[in-house]
């Protein structure tokens, strides 16, 4: 849109910028120019400094206030530093003179136009991304999991400190985005940090930043997660793996709202809330002096238990559909369902790596599968063979293994015996046998 109230300028230029491929909207006044933004999405709105009833310096804060994905470019018969210091300031995406520019504006434009898509294309991200993370997202109507949504949403609004407990692979920074974006802080950063992935040194620059020359190779100042989560969360996954030196310096963040940075002898204060996360027992990482006792009870304002998923084994089901129709989307493949000796064997599995484990194998088993459903022959080898001893079969024995194999190449074959001879180069006899023997009915 041009906002100009020189009509034979606003017009030509109109025409210059629509036979680039650009939808031309016109108005003399910031008021009527407002009232089309109201009702047409403007992506990028050039508009003169001066105008009958404002200034367009003035008038572009107004437009990023109200409209922050459309970009400013201002128009001025008399440029100066000052005014131009000041749009930028104001979120104008760019301040050119008259007359002097005008083989700039549409490169100008591309640019800004540009830019305003890459705007809307992130918020459209984190639109998608909080969506996903919400509690009623999260699946599962076993009592264990409700009683814990239930919890984690009474704790949300708040600005208590948040542990969340439980095995590897339970959901435990699902849940975090979840009570983050059912917060007052929803709107800000989520930054997550998994305190075992980094050695002291490391996990202290990435928690509190460091300053230039703090230590070899700090070329210039980083700022840390926990300062980038200011106003926002920050959540803090196996926690119990943080150093005791790191723990003092988190307590004192969490007692004052201060921190200081590597090599820095200033403090700087931040407003975060602390999500923190374990798969240990602090009580006995406290007893064994690996854990600070004062930390504890500071983030252990609210703690929340995360059931096993052997524990909510009616949930399973249900987990395998969803990760189904994810995987399958994501291979554009039509899968119908899960047959019932599929979903026998996931029910029976103990789960040792929980939901993470569970959503491996899904994703496996999606493209493994031949037909249209997913069948035991999907599954990973130690999920195919049933752990009651009372079988003549196991995992272990050779006997098992050629039966599954045997299974796979029928399956392969879509039961052709004679084919499936040929490939496991044995005679049709020999393969009728095993049939028999092995009690094979997938053929």
């Amino acid at each position: 849109m041009i906002i100009d109230d020189e009509e034979k300028l606003r017009t030509l230029l109109g025409r210059i910028i629509a036979l680039e491929g650009f939808t031309v909207l016109q108005a003399g006044t910031i008021k009527a120019g407002t009232k089309i933004m109201q009702k047409e999405q403007v992506d990028v709105l050039l508009c003169d400094v001066k105008l009958p009833d404002g200034n367009g310096v003035d008038f572009a804060e107004q437009v990023k206030a109200q409209f922050p994905y459309s970009e400013v470019v201002l128009l001025t018969a008399y440029g100066n530093i000052a005014d131009g210091v000041r749009a930028i300031k104001n979120g104008a995406f760019d301040y050119i003179t008259k007359g002097d520019d005008n083989e700039k504006i549409i490169p100008l434009l591309n640019k800004a136009l540009e830019k305003a898509s890459l705007q809307k294309k992130i918020q459209q991200i984190k639109k998608q991304v909080g969506r996903q993370y919400i509690f009623d997202n999260i699946i599962g109507s076993s009592p264990q999991i409700i009683e814990a949504i239930m919890m984690a949403k009474k704790v949300a609004p708040t600005n208590a400190n948040v542990l969340l407990l439980g095995e590897t692979g339970t959901g435990k920074e699902v849940f975090a985005q979840a009570i983050h974006n059912g917060s007052k802080r929803s709107g800000k950063p989520f930054m997550a940090l998994n305190c075992s992935a980094f050695g002291k040194e490391l996990l202290e620059s990435e928690i509190f930043g460091h300053k230039a020359g703090a230590f070899t190779g700090a070329n210039k100042d980083k700022q840390g997660l926990i300062e980038e989560a200011h106003t926002g969360t920050l959540f803090l996954d196996e926690i119990g793996e943080m150093p005791v030196e790191l723990q003092a310096k988190l307590l004192r963040v969490l007692e004052s709202s201060e921190f200081i940075k590597v090599g820095d002898t200033k403090s700087t204060k931040v407003d975060v809330r602390i999500i923190a996360a374990t798969n240990r027992s602090l009580e006995d990482e406290i007893k064994a002096g690996r854990f600070r006792e004062d930390l504890f009870y500071r983030l252990n304002v609210f703690s929340i238990i995360l059931p096993p998923l052997r524990e909510r084994k009616k949930d399973i089901p249900v987990l395998a559909e969803h990760f189904l129709q994810v995987f399958a989307q994501k291979a554009n493949r039509h899968l119908e369902g899960m047959d019932k000796e599929f979903l026998s064997r996931l029910q029976q599995h103990d789960w040792k790596g929980n939901i993470r484990e569970l959503k491996n194998v899904m994703e496996r088993a999606v493209i493994l599968a031949d037909g249209s459903q997913l069948t035991l022959l999907s599954l990973p080898l130690e999920l195919q063979t049933t752990h009651d001893h009372s079988q003549t079969l196991s995992a272990f024995d050779l006997a098992s293994v050629e039966k599954l194999h045997i299974q796979r190449v029928l399956n392969h074959t879509r039961g052709n015996k004679t084919e499936t001879a040929r490939l496991l180069n044995i005679g049709l006899t020999t393969l009728y046998r095993k049939i028999e023997e092995y009690q094979i009915t997938n053929q």
